[in-house]
């Protein structure tokens, strides 16, 4: 992990104060009553303890109030900045797992490991009642990359819409405020204040880690990613260039990171090095430009390309319909194959560049701007 540069406050110019005056006022007590209460319009909850859901909403109300964010907390310790400052346990078990993660990725005795991103919203345990052509595809990679030796761990987004309170909370953009605020991990959630909980991005982040080589199989959602891949990649801001170390802004105080920001910061790729493929498929418009954006987003955090076999846009059943679209797939075995071929490349890649006879040709090379 590149540590965050450490320049005297003095030396930097005065920071900008920031612009405020966009947000709402906080809501009034009758007004967060009725927004609490409506997650709870089953009859049910009014039949069996009204009394109860009183009790919770206040305490609700106070927590509210009093922007009680991070209710669990301990002292951040040696090798932080200020080692007294009290840090989310969230967010110090997040980067314990993170770290041991790395350490894993680090060791050239460990296993290879690949992650498979399924970014289809689409499965069968929620109202679409079937699986995505996504996940068959993702499959069909594991398969390749199980038979090559490569420990597999397969990330499949859709659960976002079919598990019980999982999360993928947006991201604030803490990072366009100043790169020092935007911590490594995200230490926007759990917002506990704000009931924004059940954040999956923690975990996220540590397989993420973890992975020599990530693949990422998605279909095209008008023209952009799926919302559930859209939210993880967006999350993903604080892995290029985000500051370990959240004691050094005292939290999200924003004026000290845009001091350390003016200072001079090094802008650490804590996912570089890690190998890529894709494969982006749709059935009207918009796999090219959607395939190009996650190819350039993973290139910009240092990621390695395994290959053009290995950056797939296909159409399956162009401007067929959707009712037909799994024998569509089926009758495809040419699109069949590049997703095993894409997936063939990534163990190679992986095999590559563990063995370090594959590198990023520009690692050398210093970005004059290196945001």
């Amino acid at each position: 992990m590149t540590p965050p540069p450490t320049a005297p406050h003095t030396d930097t110019p005065t920071p900008p104060q920031p612009r405020t005056g966009q947000a709402p006022p906080a809501l009034d007590r009758a007004a967060f009553r009725e927004r609490f209460l409506a997650d709870f319009q089953d009859p049910r909850f009014a039949q069996e303890a009204p009394q109860a859901l009183d009790q919770i909403e206040t305490i609700a109300w106070h927590n509210y109030d009093d922007n009680r964010k991070a209710p669990r907390t301990r002292k951040a310790g040696p090798g932080y900045a200020n080692p007294d400052y009290d840090l989310s346990v969230d967010w110090l078990d997040a980067k314990a797992r993170i770290d041991a993660a790395r350490e894993r990725w680090a060791d050239v005795a460990a296993p290879s490991r690949a992650l498979l991103v399924c970014g289809s919203a689409r499965n069968d345990g929620t109202c679409p009642g079937e699986i995505s052509k996504s996940w068959r595809m993702v499959q069909m990679a594991r398969e390749v990359l199980g038979e090559a030796g490569i420990d597999v761990d397969v990330l499949d987004l859709s659960r976002v819409t079919s598990d019980y309170g999982r999360h993928i909370h947006p991201c604030k953009g803490c990072v366009s405020t100043a790169m020092p605020l935007c911590h490594f991990p995200c230490s926007c959630y759990p917002n506990h204040a704000m009931r924004q909980t059940g954040d999956w991005m923690n975990e996220i982040y540590e397989r993420w880690t973890a992975a020599h080589g990530v693949m990422i199989i998605t279909p095209v959602y008008w023209y952009q990613a799926p919302s559930p891949l859209k939210l993880m990649i967006d999350r993903l801001v604080c892995a290029d260039g985000g500051n370990p170390d959240p004691t050094s802004t005292h939290g999200k105080k924003a004026t000290e990171a845009k001091a350390l920001e003016l200072a001079g910061w090094g802008y650490p790729k804590h996912l570089a090095g890690r190998a890529y493929a894709l494969a982006v498929h749709g059935d009207v418009a918009g796999i090219e430009m959607t395939r190009r954006g996650l190819s350039d987003w993973l290139d910009w955090m240092g990621f390695i390309d395994a290959g053009p076999a290995a950056r797939l846009d296909r159409y399956i059943g162009y401007y067929e319909s959707y009712a037909d679209s799994h024998a569509t797939l089926d009758r495809d075995t040419a699109v069949q194959a590049e997703v095993r071929g894409a997936a063939q490349a990534l163990s190679v890649a992986i095999t590559e560049l563990r063995a370090g006879r594959l590198q990023q040709p520009d690692a050398n090379v210093k970005r004059p701007r290196p945001k």
